[in-house]
């Protein structure tokens, strides 16, 4: 077999791309399906461009299994399908809500410009598994990295916020973008070098104090770097979202690097001091936690209102959720659209809601939860501290967006305005979250290659993520744990 190496040429590294392109093939039934079923719900017959979105979204997902069977072919099975789903069905509502947003505001269709931003961030996806052979060249940047990063973050600070106040775009002529979807990713990888190398000063050293052992000043002085840059993102770009995200991914990547509950213990404490006095003090942010805890009070008389409280998003978010019940209302026969200009970005899980019910808001979440776990079993299943950290890094940042926008969107925490990964509209957040992809696939790639190279050629390796971890598997012996 001329051209592949002995992985790709072994039962297991043909079966985990069958198995890859078998999920593909659910994963586009399942969109091709819904693309069609809101067609015939809201016009009573075939959307007439469905044969058309049906080819483009072959044609996606083969491009990105070939790429991944050419440039990672030990990459994870899993996460390519799950990502190619969740972007697939978002999608679909996108497409579902244009007619009824012409309708109700005139606006101009978004599912032509989301699919164009899908093509782009595949592509990219794509660019970044061919030049990035290596995931361990990264470490080689670290400081550009987090200059980058603090550019990103700092740069909307100096331009006209969103029609709420808060200010995450930077525009350059016709074009706009966010350029904090891409500084989490950035975030990350400096964050997993500087851990790496500094893990045990972090972890082995404290003094006592109040029953718990806290780091040294100079330990402590990059958290404390990372809570003030936190709250100056909050305080001059208003953007609650961008500063929980940024400050919470840091928070449990120390946590998953050190096993040190004292870390947690500082980064709550020094969130809620931040949250407390930013929230008393920033109108945009205050205005957010009134629409939180008096969500019903929008419909009062104007003199009758919460200081601060302008907004009906959350209000109309639970009113979707509960006219939706356990099965919704059938896609493309709700009303999502009375959630205002925010129902194809912000809450476009509400959509989820209606029309699919409690069902279909339980598949999504378990989507984005599968995920996820694959993204940590690529952490635990790699061998390098820096691969490891990277890995687990990515999955907290996808992990903890989910929960801060699934949680606003819900009522249980403040509403912080970011995008659903994958699902909701937005080219920034497209390109950015299948870099992320990208990523997790190069680490898998590399992981499971070394895992099977280093396993006897006789052995099945049924779970590789125990091969060399001193947990003894099916047919492998115990092994003691060698030095991260």
């Amino acid at each position: 077999m001329r051209g592949l190496n002995a992985w790709e040429a072994s039962p297991e590294g043909l079966d985990a791309r069958r198995t890859e392109a078998l999920l593909l093939a659910f994963a586009l039934a399942v969109i091709i399906y819904g693309y069609a079923s809101a067609g015939l719900a809201m016009t009573g017959g075939l959307p007439s461009h469905l044969t058309h979105f049906a080819v483009s979204q072959l044609c996606l997902a083969t491009a990105a299994h070939l790429a991944v069977r050419r440039f990672a072919p030990h990459a994870d099975p899993l996460i390519l399908p799950l990502a190619f789903l969740l972007t697939g069905l978002g999608l679909v509502l996108i497409q579902r809500l244009d007619p009824a947003y012409a309708a109700r505001f005139h606006s101009a269709p978004a599912s032509g410009g989301q699919l164009v931003w899908t093509v782009l961030a595949v592509a990219a996806t794509i660019v970044v598994l061919w030049a990035l052979r290596d995931y361990r060249q990264l470490q080689r940047y670290l400081y550009v990295t987090m200059a980058a990063s603090m550019a990103l973050l700092m740069a909307p600070a100096f331009f006209p916020g969103d029609t709420y106040g808060a200010k995450r775009w930077v525009y350059l002529g016709p074009l706009s973008f966010q350029p904090g979807e891409f500084a989490k990713i950035s975030i990350v990888v400096f964050f997993a070098g500087f851990l790496v190398l500094n893990r045990d000063a972090l972890s082995c050293t404290g003094r006592r104090m109040l029953g718990m052992t806290l780091p040294y000043g100079r330990q402590i002085g990059p958290i404390a770097a990372v809570w003030l840059l936190s709250l100056l993102v909050l305080v001059f770009e208003r953007d609650l979202g961008t500063s929980l995200l940024f400050f919470g991914v840091f928070v449990a990547m120390l946590y998953i690097a050190t096993e040190r509950t004292n870390w947690v213990a500082c980064g709550i404490a020094m969130t809620l001091v931040g949250a407390v006095a930013v929230g008393a003090t920033e109108p945009h942010v205050k205005g957010r936690i009134m629409a939180w805890l008096h969500p019903f009070d929008i419909y009062l008389p104007p003199e009758q209102r919460p200081p601060g409280l302008i907004s009906d998003q959350a209000a109309e978010a639970l009113f979707g959720f509960g006219s939706g019940g356990v099965t919704g209302t059938g896609l493309g026969q709700g009303h999502p659209e009375l959630i205002g200009f925010a129902g194809r970005s912000d809450f476009i899980l509400t959509t989820v809601g209606e029309e699919l019910g409690l069902a279909g808001v339980m598949a999504v979440l378990l989507l984005y939860t599968l995920l996820v776990a694959r993204g940590f079993r690529t952490a635990i299943t790699c061998g390098n501290p820096f691969g490891k950290m990277l890995a687990a890094g990515l999955s907290v940042v996808l992990a903890f967006q989910v929960f801060i926008i699934v949680a606003g969107v819900t009522g249980l925490m403040p509403f912080t305005g970011k995008a659903l990964p994958f699902l909701a509209q937005g080219g920034s957040s497209m390109v950015a979250n299948w870099l992320l992809i990208a990523l997790l696939l190069a680490i898998s790639n590399q992981a499971r290659r070394d895992l099977h190279q280093d396993a006897p050629s006789d052995t099945h390796v049924d779970h590789p993520e125990l091969v060399g971890s001193g947990v003894p598997g099916p047919g492998l012996p115990p092994r003691r744990p060698g030095p991260d």
